[in-house]
């Protein structure tokens, strides 16, 4: 874990994230991996960088909000009035816990998270 201290500076980019296969009941397409790097708990919040390389998976989300620092990615939701997004550098979103999700990640996508 890399630690948020006060009145210092960690470079989301530069975090050396340490890659691991998907559960393969979770792959739909290709052979997409995940990291992730915990940076602390602020005010009840948990902080951490998130990425996943090009694949598409499904996952079941926490209360979360992100935003993309780099790559592209579609996400489905299983709900049908949803409609997928599309994201990329500069987005942010919100997820509620519970909604199942696909994403399809056509450039590794790195993300700053609080959930």
């Amino acid at each position: 874990m890399t630690s948020l201290t006060p009145a210092t500076v960690v470079r989301a980019d530069d975090l050396h994230l340490v890659h691991e296969m998907l559960p393969a009941d979770q792959v739909v397409t290709g052979t997409p991996t995940t990291a992730l790097v915990e940076l602390g708990r602020f005010s009840g919040v948990d902080i951490g960088v998130w990425e996943m390389t090009p694949g598409t998976a499904t996952d079941v989300e926490a209360d979360e909000v992100f935003i993309v620092l780099s790559g592209r990615a579609r996400i489905r939701f299983t709900h049908p009035t949803l409609a997928p997004i599309d994201v990329a550098a500069g987005d942010i979103v919100r997820l509620e816990a519970g909604m199942h999700t696909e994403w399809t990640v056509t450039e590794t996508l790195r993300k700053v998270y609080l959930a």
